[in-house]
């Protein structure tokens, strides 16, 4: 009877968590990520950092409406913005779990001093770390920039609608597509 008791417990809980990002563009990789990680919650906020100490290439809004073209396909996953504190954010929207993706040993160290930070801020936060797939392990936004401004391909790198943008953004409107 506890047993029953308990898992009726469970199914009525909802895990909420959030992947944050710059996002600056999208890539395939982080596609890969919104895709595995919904598997694990049952709503996933995507939520790009309105971050311009980075010096973003696209407006948080271009960003958000990107990646709303892009997960649109996703029951489960909303797309949505923030600054300031992530855990203050996560904690408003009622998460519970932050979304991380590794690919390499050094974003790992990263990632750990900012997920004990987090958890020093709010201890009923959680972070999940996410292996990059092992397509996507070399991947990031700063060399899908580089290889299109030296006119290489990247159609397995983003969505189409992201190579679209980029192409128009760093080649000019007459680039047009690859």
């Amino acid at each position: 009877m506890e047993a029953i008791r308990f898992s009726a417990q469970v199914s009525a809980l909802s895990v909420i968590g959030i992947y944050p990002g710059t996002f600056d563009p999208l890539t395939s990789g982080h596609l890969d990520l919104i895709e595995r990680g919904s598997h694990l919650v049952d709503k996933l906020i995507v939520s790009v950092l309105a971050n311009e100490a980075k010096q973003p290439m696209f407006s948080v809004e271009e960003r958000t409406e990107m990646l709303r073209e892009s997960t649109s396909h996703f029951t489960n996953v909303e797309v949505d913005s923030f600054d300031g504190l992530l855990v203050e954010y996560a904690s408003a929207h009622g998460a519970t779990l932050l979304l991380r993706g590794i690919r390499a040993v050094s974003d790992y160290e990263y990632e750990l001093q900012m997920a004990l930070m987090n958890r020093r801020l709010n201890p009923k936060i959680e972070t999940v770390f996410l292996m990059a797939g092992e397509s996507y392990s070399f991947l990031s936004s700063r060399l899908v920039k580089e290889v299109i401004r030296l006119g290489g391909d990247v159609k397995d790198m983003v969505p189409p609608n992201v190579e679209e943008r980029l192409r128009a953004r760093l080649l000019g409107a007459t680039a047009g597509k690859r």
